[in-house]
């Protein structure tokens, strides 16, 4: 016998060509899926919702935001149980919807007050 024909057969109780691992290999693969979004992803999805609702909830006249297209700007209005929201960016009032809001950056009191 040669030294190739030996690499070249299946290992004995292997059938030639059979998949390593036998057919339960896709089902345990697609189990560590679901056991990695379950534990990793999805909790820290929930977790990103809750920051997120709790800056929009603490919105409020004075603010300075920034919100996701990238503008700094300070809030101007800001009325409980209303879904828009007024900013003043410069020389610039802007009507927006609260989840746009990404950041609150701090108050600026004095910039609220001469509005």
């Amino acid at each position: 016998m040669s030294l190739l024909s030996l690499f070249a057969q299946a290992p004995e109780g292997q059938p030639p060509g059979g998949m390593p691992g036998g057919p339960m290999m896709p089902l345990f693969i697609i189990g560590l899926v679901v056991l990695f979004l379950m534990v990793v992803v999805f909790p820290a999805q929930r977790r990103q919702k809750k920051e997120q609702e709790a800056v929009v909830a603490s919105l409020k006249r004075g603010a300075k935001v920034l919100t996701n297209a990238g503008i700094v700007a300070t809030v101007v209005s800001a009325k409980d149980g209303e879904d828009e929201i007024v900013i003043r960016s410069e020389d610039t009032k802007l009507r927006i919807k609260r989840n746009v809001v990404v950041q609150i950056l701090g108050s600026d009191e004095a910039e609220a007050a001469k509005q």
